[in-house]
């Protein structure tokens, strides 16, 4: 099984659906957060402008939030610190870190892995009314928007691109 978790974030952010109504076949997975764990990550991947100095992370007051300076700045919210204050949503001048992400309990999605056989999607997909989520070949050509993120997921998102000095 080579099929990735597919997440078109251009869709999600088109506006149409007010809040994520996918549910998860997860029995953690209350309220669906497996999916928003997914969000958060790729959108601290693709979104974030990874900024010189970073407001978000100054902003937490419990040190939540951490930029990896070796792996190109990327954030990376520590869940057992974070106490939902969503300080560093309203310190990101660019609007990057969306407060609904930020969630007080966090779950990890395992992509339904040992849930999925060869006929069937797993529920976020059939419940995704606006088509954002999908499974695709992992061997499939990207094109200039879709991304690799990880083992099992892939997404696409236009995205804006950090000038080389």
């Amino acid at each position: 099984m080579d099929k990735k978790l597919f997440i078109d974030l251009d869709i999600c952010a088109a506006g149409e659906c007010k809040e994520c109504e996918i549910k998860c076949s997860y029995l953690y997975h209350p309220d669906n957060n497996g999916i928003i764990s997914i969000a958060e990550l790729v959108t601290y991947a693709l979104v974030c402008r990874k900024c010189e100095e970073a407001h978000c992370v100054n902003a937490c007051p419990v040190e939540a939030l951490e930029q990896q300076k070796d792996k190109d700045k990327l954030l990376v919210r520590h869940n057992m610190r974070c106490i939902s204050c969503k300080s560093c949503s309203h310190a990101c001048p660019y609007g990057s870190i969306y407060p609904e992400l930020v969630p007080l309990l966090d779950h990890n999605c395992d992509f339904c892995l040992d849930r999925r056989d060869e006929k069937d999607e797993p529920l976020c997909i059939k419940t995704c009314s606006y088509g954002a989520l999908s499974l695709k070949m992992g061997d499939i050509k990207l094109d200039e928007n879709t991304f690799l993120v990880g083992d099992y997921l892939m997404v696409h998102s236009t995205h804006w691109d950090r000038e080389k000095v």
